[in-house]
């Protein structure tokens, strides 16, 4: 069994899936506390997870496919070399 045990802010601590088998309780900021299966657990943190990729634009591996940003522009130019008779 694994104890984990609820912050201030409301969250629990969870970088990763828990093994579907295992019991896991949660000690909540009020006192109560409850067992929740690995498996519950970890379609709780999936869900949790997709919120989080779909607010920030994220694909669904977790990266983002904007246009990188550089200071200099790198596929164009800014500054053009010009001198007289060019015109003609």
């Amino acid at each position: 069994m694994i104890n984990l045990q609820q912050d201030p802010e409301g969250f629990i601590r969870m970088k990763r899936h828990f093994p579907g088998s295992t019991v896991i309780s949660i000690t909540f900021n009020d006192g109560s506390s409850e067992e929740f299966s690995g498996e519950r657990l970890n379609a709780i943190y999936d869900e949790a997870l997709a919120v989080y990729r779909a607010e920030n634009h994220l694909d669904a591996k977790g990266f983002s496919r904007a246009p990188k940003k550089t200071v200099q522009p790198t596929n164009k130019i800014e500054y053009v070399a010009v001198h007289p008779g060019m015109a003609e």
